[in-house]
């Protein structure tokens, strides 16, 4: 009788939320550190927008709707116009770069583990808009704001953590990341599709040639800002005239930088770039947009008006609790149905936080505010509060949440941080060198014969006393 068969044994699970790999576990360390900086100046910039809007409010119309620009390439348009179209152009061609190196280098490069931020994101932005609608639906309000809470600002959530001082370990760091690159793509598309106005072929004809150019440019190498700046500017221009939303120009410049290493390069062409542009967006570009689209009158009564009326109840419901549960829910079904095991030292009550924390939808969601209400002037101030204020509970629920696992975190970024060898490397990197583990028999040997020397001494000591039993 022949032997049964032994039971195949089950693929492991993959984790979910695991180590990272050194090389992308410093690209995110250095890429959260400017945007975290970016995210306290965002902070001081909005702050500052509703002090001047509420305090000198004729001063902060005055200036936001100065015009400015060449009238006749029809671009007179007003400071806020140009903190909204402009500036935000250079927030957008960093996500477009940020976007680019995850899909060929980053976390998104492989199917199996993009599957999880792009579930989640996807989920994150759907459930926000479905709580919109069901609100706005139910109060008898407008649709027209249904994207508005569906974004994430990754900027104005660093600031929050550094504010509360949680440090959160860096898987959770990096899955906030993707999770805001993959929310931009989807924030883009649907400022591309449902934001468009009437098209103006010849200006749209002229910016795909820009682009093209552009394109070219890099394949051959051409090398020098002051032909890709003039270049950019052209085409954002041209974009901007074909109405399309401007932005739109900056993603797609983003997109077609090389973000790959080639032999005997340190960065590739795109991370060198996003180094450079990086702090201009974190730090000028969307600190003055925030400046000059935060500056919302607030009293009592308009507060008030903000759980009253549908589309902005909508607005705040969306982020603090359609972010919330999509978020969980889509990270939850996706570890579900990949078969994906959460990390060991993580819990869900962690993923929850984090999905709480995504609610912040500060910069994209005042962008779409303004573009779903506009000429209603009115109504664009009362969803910009929306957004204030469902970001700001959002902000308050996840420091809470975060606060109550706070020790946790802080020992998990200590053994991430943890380098006894003083290699210059994280010691959980090295568990498979051969060579860390000399260096580590050498310390302990050097800590042995000290121990043995101050035993022997004590020992001495104790015999020389004239009491000693000895």
């Amino acid at each position: 009788m022949a032997a049964p068969t032994p039971p195949t044994p089950a693929p492991p699970r993959r984790p979910l939320l695991g180590r990272l790999s050194l090389p992308e576990r410093n690209y995110v360390a250095e890429a959260l550190r400017t945007e975290t900086v970016g995210g306290m100046l965002l902070l001081v910039a909005a702050v500052a927008a509703l002090v001047w809007a509420n305090a000198f409010g004729g001063s902060y119309g005055a200036v936001s709707d100065f015009h400015l620009g060449p009238g006749t390439l029809g671009l007179d348009l007003s400071v806020a116009h140009w903190a909204a179209d402009g500036l935000l152009a250079v927030f957008f061609f960093v996500a477009g770069v940020e976007l680019k190196r995850e899909l060929v280098a980053g976390e998104l490069r492989d199917p199996k583990a993009a599957a999880l931020p792009v579930v989640a994101a996807l989920c994150g932005m759907a459930a926000p808009a479905l709580v919109y609608a069901l609100t706005s639906v139910v109060g008898g309000g407008s649709l027209d704001g249904w994207a508005v809470p569906t974004a994430t600002d990754i900027a104005f959530a660093l600031a929050v953590l550094a504010v509360v001082g949680t440090s959160l370990p860096s898987a959770l760091r990096a899955f906030l990341l993707t999770l805001a690159v993959v929310d931009d793509l989807f924030a883009i598309l649907i400022i591309a599709v449902f934001f468009t106005s009437d098209l103006n072929f010849l200006a749209l004809g002229g910016a795909v040639l820009g682009l093209v150019l552009f394109y070219t440019l890099l394949r051959f190498e051409v090398r020098g800002w002051y032909v890709y700046v003039p270049l950019a500017l052209v085409v954002w221009g041209l974009m901007y005239n074909s109405g399309i939303h401007a932005t739109i120009a900056g993603v797609a410049m983003g997109l077609m930088l090389r973000c790959t290493r080639r032999e005997g390069e340190e960065h590739s062409p795109g991370e060198h770039i996003e180094h450079l542009v990086r702090p201009l967006s974190a730090g000028v570009a969307v600190p003055l947009f925030a400046l000059f689209s935060a500056g919302v009158a607030l009293n009592g009564e308009a507060l008030a008006g903000v759980f009253t009326r549908p589309e902005t109840l909508g607005v705040v419901l969306g982020l603090v609790v359609g972010k919330t549960l999509g978020i969980f829910g889509g990270t939850y079904l996706a570890a579900r149905f990949t078969r994906a095991e959460l990390n060991k030292d993580l819990a869900w009550a962690d993923v929850f936080a984090l999905a709480s924390l995504a609610g912040i939808g500060f910069t994209v969601s005042l962008l779409i505010g303004e573009l779903a209400f506009e000429g209603d002037a009115g109504a664009v101030n009362e969803i910009k509060a929306a957004v204030l204020l469902g970001s700001l509970i959002a902000a308050v629920i996840a420091c809470v949440l975060l606060r109550i696992r706070v020790r946790k975190y802080r020992a998990l970024t200590e053994a991430e941080e943890l380098d006894e060898d003083q290699s210059g490397v994280p010691d959980v990197y090295e568990q498979d060198d051969p060579e860390y583990h000399l260096r580590m028999a050498v310390i302990h040997e050097r800590k042995a014969a000290e121990h043995r020397r101050i035993a022997e001494e004590r020992a001495g000591a104790a015999r020389n006393k004239p009491n000693s039993p000895a």
